[in-house]
Parts: structure tokens; sequence; C-alpha cells
């Protein structure tokens, strides 16, 4: 197999698919785009435009406006929209419910599909998010589905807050994540689900160093046959 790779990786909230996915970008020499972010970006925008997330035409026309792009940075990944950094504002819990939300709308899942395959154009590009092997890239050269139990997703996302000085009660977000897992494998348009040729990987007690040289390997295989 001849060309840059694309690797579509999906999973549930907290299944490790950022850290998994920034490390093999850098093991790869690999463009890294968080199609989760976009999605955040969205959910939050609509909320500081006053946009009720069941209003569909609001929310398409936004999308439609929207420039978004994602910046490597000294200190890490940024993600802007329309000119502002919104990096931070979009890595709350509650920005992780409103993109849930949005997500389910189709007209917003459109948009937002044609420009993360427009980021994917001519390879070289991880991808990561809940539909990529199905449905935003479904000829990537390999795609990864993680998964991990609620409980040890909800102690790495308390982790993440608490790290960030933001308080967060371990069985609250538990709770969030299982309902947003029932509201993304359920909605009718690009439901979570793992592609039908994508390696499922159960990250609950396999640490990601051990994760990313399996994705390696995988990769070295396929693109020697």
């Amino acid at each position: 197999m001849s060309g840059k790779p694309v690797i579509a990786l999906d999973g549930p909230a907290g299944s490790g698919k950022s850290t998994v996915s920034r490390r093999l970008a850098q093991a790869l020499e690999l463009r890294y785009v968080d199609t989760g972010a976009m999605y955040r970006v969205v959910g939050v925008l609509a909320e500081r435009q006053g946009i009720d997330v069941g209003d569909v035409p609001a929310l398409e026309a936004l999308c439609q406006s929207l420039d978004l792009r994602f910046e490597e940075r000294a200190d890490g990944l940024h993600v802007l929209a329309d000119g502002h950094d919104l990096t931070h504002a979009i890595r709350t819990a509650e920005a992780g419910q409103l993109a849930s939300k949005v997500s389910v709308v189709p007209q917003v899942r459109e948009r937002l599909v044609a420009l993360q395959r427009g980021m994917a154009a001519g390879g070289g590009v991880i991808m990561e998010g809940r539909d990529i092997g199905t449905v935003v890239l479904p000829d990537a050269t390999l795609k990864i589905f993680l998964v991990a139990s609620a409980p040890e997703r909800a102690r790495r996302r308390c982790a993440d807050f608490a790290a960030r000085g933001e308080p967060a009660d371990v069985t609250q977000v538990t709770r969030e994540i299982e309902e947003r897992d029932r509201r993304d494998q359920t909605r009718a348009h690009s439901p979570l689900t793992p592609a039908a040729d994508a390696l499922v990987i159960d990250t609950t007690s396999e640490g990601i160093e051990a994760v990313v040289s399996r994705v390696c390997r995988l990769l070295a295989g396929r693109q020697d046959s």
C-alpha cells in the first residue's frame, strides 16, 4: 500500500482517543484532527449566540459560515473559530454535553463531515471522533475503535478536570458519560459504532504506549502488504 496513510480513530468519550491520536501523530508524523472539538465549537458558539439546540435553521446557518482551523503551537493544539481561540472554552464538561446535543442534528453533521473530509484530503492524517471509520473516512488506511468501562472513563475525565483546577463528582460524570453514550449510540444519523473492519481495543487496563505500539505495528503491516 502506497501513499500517505489515513487513520480513523473512533470511540466514546474518555476511551483515550485524544491521547492515543496525539501520540500516533507524533510517532508517525501525521496531522492530527480532533473532530469532537468541532462539535464542541458549534455547541459553545450556539450557546453564546443564544441559539437553541432545537433551532435547526440557526444551527445550520452557524455551521455554513463557520471558519474553523486547528493550529499546532508550542503549548499544544489550538482550536480557532472565526478568528477566536476557543481551545479552553470547549474543554469543559458543559461543552461536551452541548457537543453531544448538536451532533444529533443531521445538518450540523453534514457540514462538519464535509470540512473533515477536506482536512483529510491528500492523506497523512489521523482523525479522531465517533463516526470517522463508518461515515467520514470509510476508505481509511486503518480504522481503530477504542473502548473502556464507564467508571474508568469517568475517572479519567475527573482527573483531567482536576488538572485544570475544576472540581468534578465522579458519580455525576459517570452518569453524564452513560447518557452521552446512549445519545451517541441511538441517534438516527451516524450512530457511534465500530466499522466492520475496525480493530477494537479495550483501554480499560491496556496502557497508552501499548496501544500506540499495537497500532504502529498494524499500520506497518498494512503498508508493507
